[in-house]
């Protein structure tokens, strides 16, 4: 019998949010959210519906609601954290992923989903200049990536020092000893933490200026008595833009029998680069790796690949079985074996489209660009009278501070006051963080469209807006 299929009509609420998304970005919008919370609030906590609305109306009060509580953060002049842009190509791919509505949670659940992955994740493997046989799975961002490598590195110290995890759980386990940097994001203590590990467990070691471990200091701890040991290193560190030394750190994990894993979310990605490589020599020798594709990748939110060198280790860590999860020989790749969770967006798709819009030498050149883009803000303006660049600008990080030499607090209502001027001219947006015991403007140069000629420009504005501020401080 043939099988017939009945064309249905394109709702009219994905024709409106089609036509409103492809104009979005043009024309100038304000960077900075310009809704108070409590307007914010008003828009969106509506009473519960009783009966369904209709889509039209929903999306255009949606639209409404939100738009005054968007931050620029597709703009060339989003420099406040280290996000990418969402590139058009990638967008584009993450809207017929939407579309098409996949799990990706097994390959009978999604073929298309589950080989895409397979092609970018060996596609990443090359760009990053990592082992070929290592495994890659799809995450939400580097800090799911880091809990997944971090977790396929106890199972394998664990199961080295004799202790089964995936039978006996952490019930009896040998201690395992981690190594991070004082100085180390956030999110590796979160995925820490999420792993069962407790502050006992962890040996915060000393970090230089830049923020990277003391490998003296490293040594030095290594070399008491541990059972099982991991080493949790940075490739970007998120203030500096720094390095850990990956070969002195390797030497030490091979001579102790240690796991070395690597938070590389934005920092791996100078890997592909050839002018740039240097600043991660030693990175390939890790064990483990969590980078992020909406960073430099440029790919739509969410997007973040755990890539581990032992595939074995990887499955044993993250592989879910049961009777209903359909497998035969003939299926391909189960992206299930590599990630924590079984209802998952089809993540592929953007990033298989991404990697082909940018190509090898498109990626090295956006993180060349960025990096010299950086660069040339800091020259710019690291003669200004008060002005300190508190880096050293390796790869697309600018630390300023303001006016330290009358002290920390006044370092930081210049600092705010900087920030605020330049935020008020709606072509960018900054934020103060705090490093180092000081206040500073951190800036990260990251979004697609962001180069050398606009940081020139921004140097000049944050020298002009710092001069007014000092003229009425005093």
């Amino acid at each position: 019998m043939k099988q017939e299929f009945f064309p249905r009509l394109t709702p009219p609420e994905l024709l409106y949010a089609a036509r409103y998304a492809a104009s979005f970005r043009e024309g100038r919008r304000p960077l900075d959210p310009t809704a108070s919370l409590d307007e914010l609030r008003r828009k969106f906590n509506r009473p519960l519906p009783v009966e369904g609305r209709d889509g039209m109306d929903i999306i255009r009060d949606l639209i409404e609601a939100a738009e005054p509580g968007l931050v620029g953060n597709t703009d060339p002049g989003f420099l406040a954290w280290v996000m990418g842009g969402s590139h058009p190509t990638g967008v584009a791919a993450d809207w017929l992923t939407s579309i098409w509505g996949q799990n990706a949670a097994i390959y009978q659940c999604s073929p298309a989903a589950a080989v895409a992955e397979e092609a970018a994740g060996a596609w990443l493997l090359d760009l990053l200049g990592l082992p070929e046989e290592s495994s890659v799975g799809f995450t939400t961002g580097a800090t799911m990536a880091g809990f997944v490598g971090l977790a396929a590195a106890r199972g394998e110290v664990l199961r080295r020092a004799g202790h089964d995890i995936e039978k006996s759980g952490l019930a009896g386990a040998p201690p395992i000893t981690v190594y991070i940097g004082a100085d180390a994001h956030v999110a590796n203590h979160s995925a820490l933490r999420y792993l069962g590990f407790g502050n006992d467990q962890i040996r915060r070691i000393a970090v230089t200026d830049q923020g990277v471990m003391d490998t003296d200091a490293l040594a030095e701890a290594m070399a008491e008595p541990a059972t099982a040991r991991i080493v949790i290193c940075q490739a970007g560190h998120i203030n500096s833009g720094a390095f850990d030394d990956f070969n002195r750190i390797a030497d030490l994990c091979e001579a102790h029998g240690a796991w070395m894993h690597v938070d590389g979310a934005f920092g791996l990605w100078a890997q592909a680069s050839p002018r740039l490589r240097h600043l991660s020599c030693g990175v390939s020798r890790a064990q483990s790796w969590s980078v992020d594709g909406h960073k430099w990748l440029q790919v739509p939110y969410d997007s973040g690949f755990a890539i581990v060198r032992d595939a074995d280790a990887h499955r044993r860590a993250m592989d879910v079985t049961a009777g209903y999860l359909n497998h035969s020989p003939e299926d391909g790749r189960n992206p299930t074996e590599y990630n924590p969770e079984l209802s998952r967006r089809a993540r592929g798709f953007a990033a298989w489209s991404m990697i082909q819009a940018l190509g090898r030498r498109g990626v090295a050149r956006m993180v060349e660009g960025h990096c010299a883009a950086a660069r040339a803000l800091a020259e710019a303006i690291r003669d200004v009278p008060g002005v300190t660049v508190r880096n050293r600008v390796d790869l697309n990080q600018v630390v300023l501070s303001f006016g330290m030499e009358e002290g920390v607090e006044a370092a930081a209502a210049y600092a705010q006051a900087v920030a605020e001027r330049l935020n008020a001219t709606g072509r960018y947006f900054l934020r103060t963080a705090v490093w180092r015991g000081a206040t500073v403007l951190r800036i990260s140069v990251i979004e697609d469209g962001t180069n050398r000629l606009f940081t020139e420009k921004l140097a000049a504005d944050i020298t002009e807006h710092w001069n007014a501020v000092r003229r009425t401080a005093r």
